[in-house]
């Protein structure tokens, strides 16, 4: 261990004895906000001066074709240092972190406090077409988590810690603490009492000023918000929300059936990254904004400066028209949702963040250009813009609070507040319909590993049956005779005996109150044979199950003892008992019940 590691850690565990856990609650709060904070301006700083060098570099070499070359030769640089540094595999998005939340009890891999900062610099600092907030996420969750781990905190304030260090990261990202906090509220925890605010927010309010006195304000996505909310234009708001979310199903759906077709690509990860760089130079060469996170493309619509898009682009041939530029942007709201998930699928690290606003910028700036092209009426295209990134953040991530107050808080005003709170609404609740779970979410939610908002729901997936099974009871063989069926019987203290093969296998069960009788007449001792006085169980639980899925078997059966295969190999057994014993335990340190 460092000795400069050590020198941190000795006060921290002298606090730790001497401090109430309140206390060391709001302290520990602090230094994981201040330590996520600082990660997200190392992270940011770092793509921000990539991006400069490449620039730099593209200008001595004067050929624009460098600009396609360059995310292909990021997404194979993070493939490689993937596979080599962090065995080939760092977990990647949002979901992952739910899955350890739900799965792992908050443990997040310790790599995973740096690793994410590495490959997401890397992919998007060489144009990859992903959002550095996810990789951030992973990164304060993991400094939350890992803290809590040193310090031996329990499940609950483990779970607070590691939702701690992603407010701070989403809040030095944007520079936006309130979106911050609502981030980890809305995303990452399932079951939140009023006492979890206050770290939530210091974290989120050092990690803000950890960007804000640290990052130059370029490099921060800052917004002045000149225009002012028209009660006349509510109907377009409803009408952009309605669209928004129409394409946050178009950008869920798409997204997964390309992460599918990648997946399904059986090669090597090599062959994958070529590919998926090829193809995503190519769609760079058609629509340049597709290069990078996306932020100086939302800043030209803000402005109502389309027309720079078409910059460097081939179908610049065509001129620059304003139906052109309006069929431009348009495209570029439905092709951003391949080149992310490309960027993604083929081993280039990122999220859907800050994809999600840039498409959710172009069909704001779409909608309200196509409106006054048209002269239905006269519509501020910079507002909608911006309330357009709320609309699709609140679809794809399911978070309609957090768009909310981050598209209000990057634009440093309340003006909109109406309006985004339209058109978030709107949004979600036509997605909630179509898609009930998030991009980030549905596949945990298949596989039965989704945190929810239904605390028996939580409980039930964070147990687990391996650490349920029960084996003390007493095995017989199928072709034991009853009277060495009887003698078990003697040595066990237990009603209920497992008939097991010679080669593991489970062949039935013998409940003591079904043999009472016959078991005492000696006379058929040698004559009746075990495999005559078994039953088939009630039910069989897997290994693998689920405890939803246990707990089913439990109320179709009536069974208060089932037996646990491995395939077809005996395990021993889950009760009923341990099951409420091990949830009143979790519900105690989950949700402070006592």
């Amino acid at each position: 261990m460092p000795s400069s590691y050590k020198k941190i850690k000795i006060p921290l565990l002298w606090l730790r004895r001497h401090t109430s856990d309140r206390e060391f609650m709001l302290i520990s709060s602090v230094l994981v906000g201040l330590t996520a904070g600082v990660a997200a301006v190392i992270l940011k700083s770092l793509v921000h001066y990539i991006q400069a060098l490449l620039a730099y570099g593209n200008r001595l070499l004067d050929q624009p074709y460098w600009l396609v070359v360059f995310p292909l030769i990021g997404i194979l640089l993070t493939v490689l240092i993937v596979k080599v540094f962090f065995k080939g595999s760092i977990g990647r998005g949002t979901a992952n972190i739910l899955f350890n939340i739900s799965q792992k009890s908050s443990l997040v891999e310790r790599h995973k406090m740096f690793s994410h900062v590495l490959t997401s610099a890397i992919t998007a600092g060489f144009g990859g077409s992903a959002g550095l907030e996810s990789p951030i996420v992973v990164t304060g969750s993991a400094i939350g988590s890992n803290y809590g781990r040193e310090y031996h905190l329990n499940y609950r304030d483990r779970t607070l810690l590691l939702a701690s260090g992603a407010a701070a990261g989403i809040a030095a990202v944007f520079n936006a603490p309130i979106a911050g906090v609502l981030f980890a509220i809305e995303v990452l925890l399932t079951d939140i009492s009023i006492s979890a605010f206050i770290p939530l927010i210091i974290s989120a309010v050092v990690g803000a000023l950890s960007s804000k006195i640290i990052l130059e304000e370029d490099i921060l996505f800052n917004i002045s918000q000149q225009e002012f909310f028209a009660a006349g234009h509510v109907p377009f708001y409803v009408l952009l929300g309605i669209l928004c979310g129409m394409i946050s199903v178009y950008y869920t759906r798409m997204a997964l059936r390309v992460e599918e077709l990648f997946e399904e690509y059986q090669t090597t990860v090599f062959k994958r990254a070529i590919l998926g760089g090829a193809i995503l130079g190519l769609l760079i060469m058609l629509f340049p904004p597709l290069f990078g996170e996306g932020y100086d493309s939302i800043r030209l619509l803000e402005r109502n400066q389309a027309q720079l898009l078409l910059q460097d682009s081939w179908l610049a041939f065509f001129g620059t028209n304003e139906w052109l530029i309006l069929c431009f942007v348009g495209a570029l709201a439905l092709v951003k949702v391949f080149a992310t998930t490309i960027t993604i699928a083929s081993g280039g690290n990122g999220g859907n963040f800050a994809p999600s606003m840039f498409v959710g910028a172009s069909t704001g700036f779409f909608f309200s250009r196509i409106i006054n092209m048209l002269n239905i009426s006269n519509l501020p295209t910079s507002s909608f813009s911006m309330v357009g990134m709320a609309g699709i953040l609140s679809g794809v991530m399911h978070a309609p609070l957090t768009a909310v107050f981050l598209i209000a808080e990057i634009t440093g005003g309340y003006t909109l507040m109406i309006p985004l709170m339209i058109v978030a609404a709107s949004s979600f609740a036509l997605v909630k319909y179509f898609e009930p779970y998030s991009l980030d979410t549905k596949k945990l939610a298949q596989k039965g590993q989704l945190l929810t908002h239904n605390k028996d729901r939580t409980i039930l997936r964070i147990m687990k049956i391996r650490h349920l099974i029960e084996t003390e009871f007493q095995q017989v063989s199928p072709d034991a005779t009853l009277g060495e069926f009887v003698e078990v019987i003697a040595h066990s203290r237990r009603n209920l005996f497992p008939v097991v093969t010679a080669d593991g296998k489970l062949a039935g069960v013998i409940l003591l109150e079904n043999v009472r009788e016959i078991m005492f007449k000696t006379e058929k001792y040698d004559k009746v044979k075990v495999k005559e006085l078994m039953i088939k169980p009630p039910a069989i639980v897997q290994y693998d199950d689920s405890m939803a899925d246990v707990m089913k078997k439990f109320d179709e059966s009536g069974a208060w003892n089932l037996p646990v295969l491995h395939a077809d190999t005996y395990l021993g057994f889950v009760s009923k008992s341990s099951i409420f014993t091990k949830y009143r335990k979790l519900l105690i340190k989950t949700t402070n019940v006592s």
